[in-house]
């Protein structure tokens, strides 16, 4: 056995059932001795979207993410997609080959790259201790929650490793969380009489306790956008906060008294700048990481531990808190961005967003796993298709990076084959990102390619055109995606009026044997409603 083979078998037996990548010389035998120990290897036209894809599938799936890349060009290929990963504290393993020779044309300072956007880097430095440092790797991604790269030296790669068992890496055990902070905070949750708890990425698990929690103090429930759908179906859902919130969750958001953040960073996006909060609103924070505490806005009371610990811990009375029936009712009628009425400006040959929105969540499968790109149009999917739960929506979003959107619904579809996945994207990021619609046809994924397409990049225009500046380089000729498509093997629609969307009913009542591309060219008369809060942070 090589030190390669021992690597590829060691991440194999450690929890990696799908890597991702694209392989060259320097991955090609620790990329076989992963498959021959059972992972499934699913390779990417691009490394970037490889990246993505390895992302996207360990948000979804809840597994470990992982990555396999050449050496240097290999790795810098990938970048974006790690630094996306790694901002997202994404537990995920970035397999590596590495030169170690400053003469060689493939050096670059590996470990420099992955600390420079956040990720940790290791290194296999002998053959002794190659399977160690993999269990380390695997240790560190899965317990702190980082995207670990890994580096493997082409000179080591073929000596002989020993051969023996590989040490399970064990599940992560919360610390338990400090008595007289759950104390404070179970008395700052009774004493609020208008409560909003806003739950994120690391109250994905933890659904059953804060509603439980929520019901007794009379909590209303939103999320930030990764968590989106975590509360799908509570009557006291009011969905999205931030930047995509709809008029009645801002409405009684800024209404709160107290604003619990769980497992959420209570960032710019998820606050609208610090507007969400009412001047006079207490606001408490539950994270696992001390260091996410009041890190984006201060806070009154933080409490360090598991969502869901410190959720089951409290002990709180029954109370009304903000619930009542007139309100449930209100939430009912109007608690989503398609219940708010909308003057449907739809032009000859180019559709509302809005209509269009809200015509696919219409026809398009509940059970559904949308991922979203970056743009201008964002809001229209994230906040207008609904989703079945928070494993129906990825949101890779972190770095705020174009091209990801179409290799993040590859991954999100991949750890989800019993729904039917959405790709949303603008034309910017779907072009930057087309050599992967290869990837959905040949693995056979019945996806919808949604292409929000308004010939340019439209945070851009909407931003800088009403100052009065030339927007010649934001602005291009419009491109045939429905062509571009059908070259690559979909069925594929252009959308300019919601009739021609019958198309998405022939390919959803057929075999659905090849990918649908939706090139739908949409209004630019406006930006989306969220786009200038959004630019207030630039």
């Amino acid at each position: 056995m090589t030190v390669a083979d021992a690597v590829g078998r060691a991440l194999a037996e450690l929890g990696a059932d799908h890597v991702f990548g694209v392989v060259g010389s320097g991955n090609f035998h620790v990329t076989n001795a992963l498959i021959a120990g059972g992972a499934r290897y699913v390779a990417a036209r691009h490394e970037g979207g490889a990246a993505t894809m390895a992302d996207a599938y360990a948000r979804t799936s809840g597994k470990l993410g992982v990555l396999s890349v050449h050496q240097g060009c290999g790795l810098t290929n990938a970048m974006t997609g790690i630094a996306e990963a790694a901002k997202s504290r994404t537990p995920m393993v970035v397999l590596a080959a590495e030169v170690t020779s400053p003469r060689s044309n493939f050096f670059v300072d590996q470990t420099a790259l992955a600390t420079s956007v956040g990720a940790v880097a290791e290194r296999v430095t002998s053959a002794s201790s190659a399977v160690d440092t993999v269990v380390r790797a695997v240790r560190r991604a899965t317990h702190e929650r980082r995207t670990v790269v890994l580096n493997l030296p082409l000179d080591l790669q073929a000596e002989p490793a020993p051969v023996g068992s590989v040490e399970p890496v064990p599940p992560y055990s919360p610390p338990a969380p400090d008595p007289s902070a759950v104390e404070a905070l179970a008395a700052a949750i009774t004493k609020a009489r208008r409560p909003v708890f806003v739950a994120g990425r690391g109250a994905r698990h933890a659904r059953a306790e804060l509603e439980r929690l929520a019901e007794r103090c009379g909590a209303l429930l939103a999320t930030s956008a990764v968590a989106n759908g975590l509360f799908a179906g509570n009557p006291w859902s009011l969905g999205i906060s931030g930047g995509f919130a709809n008029p009645l969750a801002v409405e009684l958001i800024s209404g709160a008294d107290l604003v619990v953040g769980w497992g959420c960073a209570l960032n710019t996006w998820t606050t609208r700048h610090g507007t969400l909060i009412g001047s006079a609103a207490g606001v408490a924070q539950v994270d696992l990481d001390a260091d996410a505490l009041g890190a984006h806005r201060p806070v009154d009371l933080g409490v360090v531990g598991d969502v869901r610990a410190v959720a089951a811990a409290l002990r709180v009375g029954a109370a009304p808190g903000y619930r009542s029936p007139g309100l449930a009712s209100r939430i009912a009628r109007s608690g989503r961005w398609r219940d708010v009425p909308f003057t449907d400006e739809s032009e000859v040959d180019r559709i509302d967003p809005r209509a269009l929105s809200t015509r696919l969540d219409d026809l398009l499968p509940a059970e559904r796993v949308i991922g979203v790109d970056s743009g201008n149009f964002m809001g229209y999917p994230s906040a207008y298709l609904s989703v079945p739960d928070e494993r129906g929506f990825c949101f890779t979003q972190a770095f705020q990076s174009i091209g990801l959107g179409l290799a993040t619904a590859i991954g999100a579809a991949l750890a989800r084959p019993d729904r039917l996945p959405v790709a949303a994207l603008g034309d910017g990021g779907g072009l930057m990102g087309i050599a992967e619609l290869e990837t959905v046809v040949r693995l056979g994924l019945p996806m919808v390619v949604v292409v929000y397409n308004d010939s340019g990049y439209g945070a851009e225009i909407h931003h800088f055109g009403p100052a009065g500046h030339s927007l010649d380089t934001v602005r291009f000729a419009d491109t045939d995606l429905a062509a571009i498509g059908r070259g690559f093997g979909c069925t594929a629609l252009t959308v300019r009026r919601r009739d021609d969307l019958v198309g998405v009913t022939r390919w959803l009542d057929g075999p659905r044997d090849t990918p649908l591309l939706i090139d739908a060219k949409v209004t630019t008369r406006r930006a989306s409603w969220w786009l200038e809060e959004a630019f207030r942070g630039h």
